[in-house]
């Protein structure tokens, strides 16, 4: 399984035989090295409907026909712009062909924001246990510090956790080394901080704070292998 990062939230994760995109923000991405038309996901999966998340989805799974799993009304929405989906709720657990997605608590908000500045409520926010070829990567996606993870370390050993540290808008430096202590992964890599000012932050202060867990800071395109 080949793991990478390319900048604010987006992780591409590449089995034997499919490529997975989570959170697929691409055009606006000051952070990323990724190109829209060079990418060819054929499953796309969203933590929640802000617009700095959902990205290039719709351009993405219409392009390639990729099935997009999403929290129900996120998903819904999207069918109507034409998109093949799966519909998922917190708490709920899907094995596909590709792997098993499971869906966990998040806090945090969830809506998109039109172009004629419509909000669209998209249901709840949630983060992504993902397993596959005996390996779980588990996206937080945005989210306060929440002491279920402890829970959801303890009920599933995590290979690779994605965990945001950009403050304001999610948990901070300080918040999410707690968060990590509670999941206890293999490996911690900071995501969603530096893409806006409002959120800059130092992933060298976060990487201090947490114990006991390796931290990988990331830059857009590296790759883990596991």
């Amino acid at each position: 399984m080949q793991i990478s990062f390319h900048g604010h939230s987006v992780v591409k994760i590449k089995t034997n035989d499919k490529v997975i995109l989570i959170d697929p923000f691409i055009n606006g991405n000051s952070q990323t090295d990724l190109k829209v038309e060079s990418e060819s996901p054929d499953v796309i999966l969203l933590t929640h409907g802000h617009n700095d998340h959902v990205g290039d989805t719709v351009e993405l799974a219409k392009k390639h026909d990729a099935l997009v799993v999403a929290p129900n009304e996120l998903a819904d929405y999207l069918s109507w712009q034409g998109v093949r989906v799966h519909n998922m709720h917190i708490g709920g657990a899907y094995t596909f062909d590709f792997g098993t997605v499971k869906y966990t608590q998040a806090f945090h908000g969830s809506s998109y924001v039109t172009e004629d500045k419509q909000i669209i409520y998209t249901g709840m926010p949630g983060g992504i246990l993902f397993t596959a070829e005996g390996k779980t990567i588990y996206h937080a996606g945005d989210t306060a510090l929440f002491s279920d993870m402890k829970l959801i370390g303890e009920r599933h050993p995590i290979d690779v956790a994605f965990v945001p540290i950009g403050d304001n808008f999610t948990m901070g430096p300080e918040d999410a080394a707690t968060a990590v202590a509670f999941l206890k992964p293999k490996l911690a890599v900071p995501i969603h901080y530096n893409t806006f000012p409002v959120i800059e932050q130092d992933p060298t202060h976060f990487a201090k704070l947490v114990e006991g867990t390796e931290v990988l800071i990331m830059s857009a395109g590296d790759v883990i292998e596991r």
